[in-house]
């Protein structure tokens, strides 16, 4: 490791430890040459994944384009941004855990609408309307039948059944 300071590659480790719950290994390094000190951090090497369009085309993952998605979907929610990351990281896990090279954008979609129905149905049918192409009042009625049909009628708000859906914001 070459040192910052000095630009001699010869220094020594002198203390390692892990870090950000066992993703990274933080090292504390020491320059033979000048003497100072300075902090590495090693990660595992992920693959370059890609995605895999609905027109076949293929483009770099990137973590932040869902965020985004679930961001507009979650617009003037009650949902902490916190909650999105968490709901991103979780994603990001499981795909590279399921796929190596490439990911189908077909999985990423119905993993991100597999969470916001469980988080909350509007951002949900939001999320769906784009996601799925909604054309007219018919797919969002037939969306919100759906979600109700399968969550026993409950609505997400204790106010009583959900208003007819509109367009996104």
């Amino acid at each position: 490791m070459k040192c910052p300071f000095c630009s001699k590659d010869n220094d020594r480790v002198i203390d390692s430890r892990s870090a950000s719950g066992g993703e990274m290994i933080r090292r504390r390094r020491e320059c033979v040459e000048c003497g100072r000190r300075y902090t590495t951090y090693e990660v595992i090497e992920q693959t370059r994944l890609r995605v895999i369009k609905k027109d076949g085309t293929r483009v770099p993952f990137e973590r932040g384009k869902i965020l985004n998605g679930m961001l507009k979907a979650c617009e003037k929610r009650p949902i902490a941004m916190e909650k999105l990351e968490q709901i991103v990281t979780g994603i990001e896990r499981d795909i590279h855990q399921n796929f190596e090279r490439e990911v189908p954008v077909a999985y990423i979609g119905e993993e991100v609408m597999r969470h916001l129905r469980e988080l909350d149905k509007v951002a949900y049918v939001r999320f769906a309307s784009v996601y799925r192409e909604f054309e007219d009042l018919s797919d969002f009625k037939a969306e919100v039948e759906r979600i109700s049909k399968n969550s026993g009628g409950a609505s997400s708000s204790a106010e009583g059944p959900p208003p007819e859906p509109g367009p996104p914001d």
